[in-house]
């Protein structure tokens, strides 16, 4: 069975919402908390997406993925980038982020297929 990614992000989207407005304390402080994580410093905006990417791929976070494989398309990553940072994770995350991990590239493949 093949995941459509970005169906999944769409299909979140309206829970995310609903976590948005009964919780709006908790997601403004977590959407506060991911924003300062972002933001470019040491690393930039696309090496931080990368390392969520192979974090999510760690955690197996099927949902994660789908949203920072799109985020690190949306930062200018390259497929190449991908490859390595999901061997990154492999190395970390063993015999699952292999299973992860191919989540991940083909999130990246259906994301970019679909921006072009």
């Amino acid at each position: 069975m093949q995941t459509n990614w970005p169906g999944l992000t769409d299909q979140l989207r309206p829970q995310l919402k609903n976590l948005h407005t009964g919780a709006p304390g908790v997601m403004k402080a977590f959407s506060a908390i991911a924003q300062a994580a972002l933001a470019p410093k040491a690393l930039d905006t696309k090496t931080k997406e990368l390392l969520s990417l192979g974090i999510a791929v760690a955690t197996r976070c099927d949902d994660c993925i789908a949203f920072h494989a799109k985020a690190a398309l949306e930062q200018g990553a390259s497929r190449d980038e991908v490859l390595e940072t999901l061997g990154i994770a492999i190395y970390m995350g063993a015999g699952p982020a292999v299973m992860y991990a191919s989540h991940a590239l083909e999130a990246f493949a259906q994301f970019d297929a679909a921006r072009t």
